[in-house]
């Protein structure tokens, strides 16, 4: 951290010396790593989407040329043109959506509810539920999908719909982001002030506890719906008719079809990405301050 300097002694009857900031900042070796680092880690990250949409605009035969080229020539739009017109990609968009917007709003309201019950109320058996609820985050999920499928399937929810939003409803990490922020974020004192006036247990919820969350509540909106809009395994699993095909389902049949069709797949995957970075730009400042919640202490 660089120090303040005096400026040069006036002459008699000048006016006083006073300290003078350097604006000079001398970067440090470390710093400088921090930079290479995200700076790499930013090209790892970003190169796939803008493979993916320079590919978008080539002929299949262009895709895999070498050296491989990010500005396309010729440029096309052919490939939008035939997956619009060959693949019913707009029924896949709008099943993926609605499935996602179902599942992130009972993901929302379930796990705010489930946190503040752990973070907020005393019960007999309350330390061992949530250790074994908080277990299960260790688990893959490929372990627990065969499992899974079974009870959806004796339970009578197999109907497609049904089947790939009761999974993702009440996910542990949820409850678990929910409980932490519940505990520093809501005073007893708020919640015993709205029993006082007459509130019930659900309306002090509802009312109270809920705008309080809402920094949290936008970090597990952007992660459910994400979570819920790109799954693969279980939709693959779980759905054999191809109306009911989600965004990732049906680019993952365009892919395994007889020529790998990857020219409509990098069209469909630049269409896909849209809805999920319209969730990230509008839900983004939720999502930063609900993820950095508590990390700083004032």
């Amino acid at each position: 951290m660089s120090t303040p300097t005096l400026a040069r002694a006036p002459r008699a009857g000048g006016p006083a010396t006073v300290p003078v900031a350097r604006t000079h900042r001398r970067l440090r070796p470390g710093r400088v790593a921090l930079y290479a680092v995200l700076g790499l880690l930013t090209v790892v990250y970003v190169a796939p989407l803008l493979w993916a949409v320079s590919s978008s605009f080539k002929d299949r035969s262009d895709i895999f040329a070498f050296p491989p080229a990010l500005v396309p020539d010729p440029a096309t739009l052919d490939n939008y043109v035939n997956l619009l017109a060959t693949q019913p990609f707009w029924r896949w968009m709008l099943m993926s959506t609605v499935v996602a917007v179902v599942s992130t709003v009972a993901t929302v309201f379930l796990c705010s509810l489930a946190g503040f019950g752990f973070a907020k109320y005393e019960f007999r058996g309350k330390r061992v539920l949530f250790d074994v609820m908080f277990s299960s985050l260790a688990i893959p999920f490929a372990v627990i999908v065969v499992p899974l499928f079974v009870l959806v399937a004796k339970l009578g929810l197999a109907n497609p719909f049904f089947a790939l939003v009761v999974p993702w409803v009440a996910p542990a990490f949820g409850i678990f982001m929910m409980r932490q922020y519940t505990e520093q974020s809501v005073p007893d004192e708020i919640l015993d002030a709205a029993r006082i006036d007459g509130c019930s247990e659900l309306r002090t919820f509802l009312s109270v506890v809920m705008p309080l969350l809402r920094p949290a509540v936008g970090a597990l909106a952007v992660w459910s719906f994400l979570n819920s809009y790109n799954t693969l395994l279980w939709p693959l699993v779980i759905i054999a008719e191809p109306e009911f095909y989600t965004v990732p389902l049906g680019l993952q049949a365009l892919f395994g079809a007889e020529g790998r069709q990857y020219d409509l797949v990098m069209a469909g995957s630049v269409l896909a990405a849209v809805p999920a970075l319209i969730v990230f730009f509008v839900l983004r400042k939720q999502l930063v301050n609900g993820l950095t919640a508590g990390a700083v202490k004032g």
